[in-house]
Formats: C-alpha cells, structure tokens, sequence
C-alpha cells in the first residue's frame, strides 16, 4: 500500500475508474447515439452495454501500464490479479441457468405458491424475491440471482410491465441477493472474504447477520408484492415448467450435482473449470433435455468482474485509508455508500488487510458492504448477471443507472434498519 502519495498506475487507475463509474451511469446516452448515428451503431451499442464497461477501461488501463511502466509491469500486474470470482460466476450462471435447474427450482416455487391463498401470479412474484434470494446462501448469489431473473424474465418482465414495477423489481432483486446470502459464510462474495481470516461460521453468520437480513429479505418483498398486487396479478403469467418440455429427474439430479460440486470447489479453478468442461458435454450428450446455454451472457458478466478486477486490483492507495479510524457507526454507512461505486467483495477484503480491528469495526464493514450491494449494478458481483438476463425488457434494452439506484433506495433503508436496529 502506499498511503496517500499514490504511484502514477495507482492515479491513473483511480481516475479510470472514475471514468468507469460514470461509464455505467451513461449507457442509455450512447444506446440513444447508436439510433442517431447509424453509421456508428456497433460501436455506441457497444458501450452501451454496462456489461462492456469495466472490461474496456481496464484494457485502457493495461495500455497505460505499458507506456508507463513497460510491457513487464503490466503483464506482471495482470498476472497477480485473481480472477477466480469471475470464472466462478460465469460457470456458475450457465449452470443454474440450464433447463433441468431452472425447471426443479420453478417447479418447487409454483407447488409452494399454490399452497398460498392468493393469485398464483402474486403469489410466484412474492416467492421468486424473498425465498430464492434467500437460497443464494446455500448455492451462492450468483446462482440464486440467475434463477430469479430467469423466472422473473419468463413471468412477468415479458409481459409488458410498467417501467415503475420493472425498476422496483429489480432494485429490490438486488437488494435482496446481497442481504439474503449472509446466512450462511461461504456464499456471498463480501463474506467470502473475510469469513476465513475473521473465523467466521456459518452459525456465526446467521446469528449476527442472517436472520436479520431474512426479515428484510421477506419484508422488502412483501411490501413490494403487496403496492403492484394489481399489475402483478393482471400482468404475470406462471408457467409451471419454465415453459419448456419436462426434465427425467436422472438428468436434472445430475445437473444438480454439478452445481453443487461446483460450489464445493468454488476456490479452486482447476476443479470447477474441469467441472465445467465435463458439464458442457454432457449437455451435448442429452441435448434434447437442454435449452441454449447462456455462454455468451455468462463470458460478459465474466468480462465485466475481470475488468473490475483488474481497475479495483489498485484502488487500495485510497480505499484503505478511507476505513482506518472510523467510528463503527459511521464506517457501516460509509461502507455502503462505497459499495455503490466499488465491489463490495473488494471492499471487505481491503478491511481484512487492516490489522487489530475490533468485532464491532468487523460487522459495520461487512453489513454496510452487503447493504449497499444493490445500489448499482457495480456494487455487487452477482448484478450484471441479474441485469444481463432482464435488461431486454427495458427501454432500448438498456437499463438506466439512476433508475436503479433510486428504485433500490427504499429496500436499502430497511436493510439499513434491519442491520442497526435489530
């Protein structure tokens, strides 16, 4: 680290990353420029793509390396970097997003909302944003957010909802994802990385996180659920199998098999990659049971994280120095106002580089980390998937950043109750 007197990488990286952050509150003025010069379309849809954004700046990044440090700093800088939650979400995304997992979850969430006296379209919409989020604390975020957006895509966002719902669905899904996988300490990316250092547990994690982000989880859905019951009820149409033909439970348990062993071996790319690769065949073997694999959607929001990875990799100057000293109280809300414009996976783990830390610095950083995690599609490692698979339901296909922000403002603040009050 070096304090306050940053390197000249160091500055411009920070001011990329500046760029960057805007970059991604931008993306509907270039999908508008693509309409306007036609001549140029591929290059402004390009960077409309907020998948594209990260990625980009990083490459400009790495050329400026090389013009100021030379061809082996760079290299050696991209070398040091870990890319493991990257290469993670996108296997992990293609997965759960294969018929057999994406038909066995839809199925168990429609026999539960038959069981609730209510429309079964309400009823659906309720469980897709408490339960499966909640789920993302045993088969990671990652998962839980591509199922959700998924079911939520093939419900409700295809029916023409009104942008009011679309951006309160999605604020409060990306809220929910963040706090609803602290139950459990090994599959929210903020607490993964930590839990390790810290001896965090996952009966550690439920008794001072978990219950108190299930309350919110199910109480931002409900209130949600309950203000558009009309459009939800009118609008959304439950297919019971995903729309798709049915699954052999053989083919779908093996499925699941490979999304938990997956998981089992989230920290070791060499296996869960092999894992993949044996999954990919698979697939092909029994490909009258398969749906199209979401690769490409995967590869961008891989792109995406590995470029966040590479312009976070140095922020620490900064960001570190930022969290030293603070009152508990106040580093839980500047934390979470960090987590808007940084990973919050980055964020903890710059925490856990600071030495002698006490339990109560331990637990505002990580609540305000997960907190702020739906804020912006930045803010947390599984939200470029979620916004991938749903942003062909907006406006010029583009999802606006402030439209998000503010949509998942209210969700946040009882976050921010749940986690300071109880």
């Amino acid at each position: 680290m070096s304090g306050f007197a940053p390197t000249a990488p160091e500055l411009v990286a920070t001011v990329l990353f500046a760029i960057a952050v805007l970059h991604t509150f931008s993306t509907k003025f270039f999908a508008r420029l693509a309409h306007l010069q036609p001549r140029h379309a591929g290059l402004w849809h390009l960077l409309a793509e907020v998948e594209v954004v990260f990625g980009f700046w990083a490459f400009i990044l790495i050329l400026a390396m090389f013009l100021l440090s030379g061809k082996n700093a760079a290299v050696g800088y991209l070398d040091g970097r870990n890319f493991t939650e990257p290469m993670f979400v996108f296997v992990i995304m293609v997965i759960a997003a294969s018929r057999p997992i994406l038909n066995t979850v839809v199925n168990i969430v429609s026999l539960l909302a038959a069981a609730i006296p209510i429309r079964r379209a309400v009823a659906m919409y309720f469980l897709i944003l408490a339960l499966v989020p909640m789920l993302g604390s045993f088969i990671t975020e990652p998962a839980a957010m591509t199922l959700a957006a998924l079911m939520l895509r093939e419900n409700f966002f295809q029916y023409q909802l009104s942008n009011r719902l679309k951006y309160g669905t999605l604020g409060l899904l990306f809220v929910n994802i963040s706090i609803g996988g602290t139950l459990t300490h090994f599959a929210a990316p903020p607490v993964l990385m930590v839990a390790g250092k810290w001896g965090w547990d996952a009966l550690y994690m439920f008794s001072h996180f978990g219950w108190k982000g299930a309350v919110a989880v199910v109480f931002n859905a409900l209130v949600l659920t309950w203000f558009f019951r009309a459009e939800i009820g009118e609008k959304g149409h439950v297919h019971g199998d995903a729309g798709s033909h049915r699954v052999p439970a053989v083919v779908a348990g093996i499925h699941i098999l490979f999304l938990v062993a997956v998981v089992v071996f989230a920290h070791h790319p060499a296996v869960f990659m092999g894992l993949f690769l044996f999954f990919i065949g698979y697939t092909e073997a029994y490909k009258q049971h398969q749906d199209r694999l979401i690769l490409r959607e995967g590869l961008m929001v891989a792109f995406f994280l590995a470029g966040l990875v590479v312009l976070g990799g140095l922020q620490q100057w900064w960001l570190q120095q930022t969290l030293l000293g603070v009152e508990p109280t106040l580093l839980y809300f500047l934390a979470t106002g960090l987590t808007a414009i940084t990973d919050n996976a980055a964020l903890t783990y710059l925490g856990s580089l600071v030495e002698g830390v006490t339990p109560e610095f331990k637990y505002a950083l990580v609540a305000g980390a997960v907190t702020g995690g739906g804020l912006t599609i930045i803010a947390n490692a599984p939200n470029p998937a979620g916004a991938t698979i749903l942003k062909s339901s907006f406006d010029d296909e583009s999802i606006s950043a402030l439209g998000l922000f503010l949509a998942a403002v209210p969700p946040t603040c009882v976050a921010i109750l749940a986690f300071q009050v109880l």
